[in-house]
């Protein structure tokens, strides 16, 4: 039993990657056929919150510090999709769908673990790096922009959120990038965000998996 659990401990990044690479190939294909769409397009919360789990699973370092970032960021995403779904100060003009599960005022939870779960995956491209955090955190973001652009569209049809007219506007890539790199050079500042293979992978994954949704 210890040689197991040792040689568990050993493998962990790889076991928890092979996890997500099995749950978003299987969450592909039962998106793109069209009798397990909306079964499986219901289930998406359940994917972002075990993918956020096993992120967290994932990390090598964990603290007070740490935690508090992510309740913060937590708290930051509801609440500038709040101020956006309600006001339209930020984004834009849209609202949420009904396939992100239960919802706050208005905003899906699991909207509050994304943004958590994309500064983490995001910025652990650049966290082993020796730039500046500010410049960490505008790279980090960047990418994290990136993946919305892929994932704007499919959100429309997956009826996770939809769009006045039906018009992604650039204003909300422009929302997108701000919070994120103010959320990320904090988590950069004080060191918080680290450069692991699970972090990687998952972000790696959203890229396939949105793209090939897209197509």
């Amino acid at each position: 039993m210890d040689r197991l659990t040792r040689m568990l401990n050993h493998y962990r990044s790889e076991l928890l990657i092979l996890v997500l690479i099995i749950f978003y190939t299987v969450g592909t294909i039962g998106i793109l056929l069209p009798d397990s769409r909306d079964q499986f397009l219901s289930l998406s919360f359940f994917n972002l919150i075990l993918s956020f789990a096993i992120l967290l699973f994932g990390r090598t370092a964990h603290s007070i510090q740490f935690y508090l970032f992510i309740a913060c960021c937590f708290l930051t995403g509801m609440l500038v999709e709040w101020i956006g779904i309600h006001t339209g100060i930020l984004f834009g003009d849209y609202h949420y769908g009904a396939n992100l599960g239960q919802k706050v005022f208005g905003v899906p939870l699991v909207i509050g673990i994304n943004w958590s779960m994309l500064v983490l995956a995001s910025g652990s491209f650049v966290a082993h790096t020796s730039w500046k955090p500010w410049l960490k955190g505008l790279t980090a973001a960047a990418l994290m922009t990136g993946l919305d652009v892929l994932m704007e569209p499919v959100a429309m049809k997956s009826d996770f959120w939809q769009w006045a007219n039906d018009t992604i506007p650039i204003y909300n890539y422009v929302c997108w990038l701000i919070i994120a790199w103010g959320l990320l050079w904090i988590g950069f500042y004080f060191k918080l965000i680290e450069t692991n293979k699970v972090s990687k992978a998952l972000f790696i994954l959203l890229v396939v998996f949105f793209t090939l949704l897209n197509y």
